[in-house]
């Protein structure tokens, strides 16, 4: 179970409720497994936050968290998410490669769109260093080289398309697509705001990778 609160105040209280209702029903909160993220605003100083406690117990501050499998960090930052991908899409790619060496492209193709094309929450990341997402990016390029054993040298677009396969740049442009056409149809009132509102610059950012203007 996630809170969310804008401040202190509205964290304590949110906590005091779900105290409230565990004392009710005798449910028990484990305090110490439970922990704290402060999200940072510019200019803000995260060790002025005051003390919050669960059943009497100091929540332990934490920078970063994972969350129904996407990593949220005190500084909004992508990049661990993005790193975190990386490493897993590479075991992925090296346990093909190693298990299917002898099997055809066609068979090699298709493990590869179903291992290494999750990229789950990648439709969430909008604040991330130039470096981290190409290091995603090479890597997804690299692993189907391999597989393929094409040189290093080998056009990636080249590859792509002679392989019929998405890049990088499609399956993002897809799962964002995908995302705010969920989010324009969902019942939940305040994810159809959120999707309507154009001037967010959140909002902004997708439409542009949908269309294919951000990387």
């Amino acid at each position: 179970m996630v809170l969310l609160g804008p401040s202190v105040s509205s964290v304590r209280l949110l906590l005091t409720l779900c105290e409230g209702y565990a004392e009710q029903h005798g449910l028990r909160y484990n305090a110490t497994k439970s922990e704290l993220v402060v999200f940072k605003a510019r200019k803000y100083n995260s060790e002025a936050v005051p003390e919050i406690t669960l059943c009497g117990v100091p929540l332990k501050v934490v920078d970063r968290v994972k969350y129904l499998g996407h990593m949220l960090t005190s500084n909004l930052s992508d990049d661990p998410d993005m790193e975190t991908e990386r490493r897993a899409m590479a075991v992925r790619g090296n346990m093909i490669a190693r298990r299917f060496a002898r099997c055809s492209n066609e068979v090699k193709l298709t493990l590869f769109k179903a291992y290494c094309q999750t990229f789950y929450t990648c439709s969430l990341w909008v604040r991330f260093t130039q470096r981290a997402y190409n290091s995603i990016r090479v890597q997804y390029n690299n692993i189907l080289r391999m597989l393929l054993r094409l040189p290093r040298h080998n056009s990636a677009s080249r590859m792509f398309t002679e392989s019929r396969t998405d890049d990088f740049f499609a399956i993002r442009r897809k799962r964002v697509g995908s995302l705010l056409n969920r989010m324009r149809g969902s019942s939940n009132c305040l994810l159809r705001e959120l999707a309507e509102r154009l001037d967010s610059p959140l909002i902004r950012y997708w439409v542009e990778v949908a269309i294919g203007r951000a990387k």
